[in-house]
Parts: C-alpha cells; structure tokens; sequence
C-alpha cells in the first residue's frame, strides 16, 4: 500500500498582502516596545508580543478593510486566530490610551498605504 504524506494546509498568499502585514506588524511592534522577531515566534510568546501581535492583525483588518481569513493568511495563521486577535482588540479599545495609540496606527498605515508605488528598480537617480 502506498504510504500518503499529509501536507500542511497552505493558502496562497500575495507578495503585497505579505508586505502590508509585515508593515502593519512592524509598525505594531515599535508602538508597543516589542521586537518583531519576538512577534513572529511560532511558539508561545511573552503575553506583550502575542498583544502586539494581535494588535496587528487588527491594525491590518481595520485599516485595509480585509476580511479575517485574508488577516490570517496574511500573517501566516487562521481565520480563528485571526478573529480572536481582532475581537481581543476592539475590546481592549475601551481603554482610552490603547484606543488612542490605535487610532494613531491606523492612520500612519492608511498614510502609508496610499503613497503612490515608486519602483526602485527604475532608473530614478539618472540610471545609478
């Protein structure tokens, strides 16, 4: 009988929804004082990166209006984790100080979002 190898469960995922999440995750961990190598661990984190993490995907479900399995998938997880991040969120913005700092968030990464594409490769210093 011919043995079957499961493979994980994987949903492509676009290089630019790759990018946004990792701004959005970036952006999350200098707020919050955490590495962003900490908030990228597969194993448990510190309570501080996993709030960071989660602040995140919410940052990212927010700012581009994506559903919570695209959020997931963007950050390499589910849509269960995804939507337990962002319900974690919405409540933690019952305190004035996060719901300010979040506020602050996601209009830089809104900012961000709508600069205009400058491709790099392009000869934009005089072909240097």
């Amino acid at each position: 009988m011919e043995a079957y190898r499961i493979e994980p469960y994987r949903v492509p995922v676009t290089e630019g929804d790759r990018i946004r999440a990792d701004a959005a995750l970036h952006l999350a961990a200098y707020a919050f004082g955490v590495p962003a190598s900490e908030m990228l661990r597969r194993e448990r984190v510190r309570p501080r990166a996993c709030r960071a993490r989660w602040s995140a995907m919410y940052l990212a479900h927010v700012s581009y209006g994506w559903p919570l399995e695209r959020v997931g998938h963007a950050f390499g997880l589910n849509r269960a984790t995804a939507s337990t991040a962002c319900r974690w969120a919405e409540d933690a913005r019952d305190d004035d100080k996060y719901d300010a700092v979040m506020d602050g968030l996601e209009t830089c990464l809104r900012a961000v979002s709508e600069l205009p594409a400058v491709d790099l490769a392009l000869s934009v210093w005089g072909g240097r």
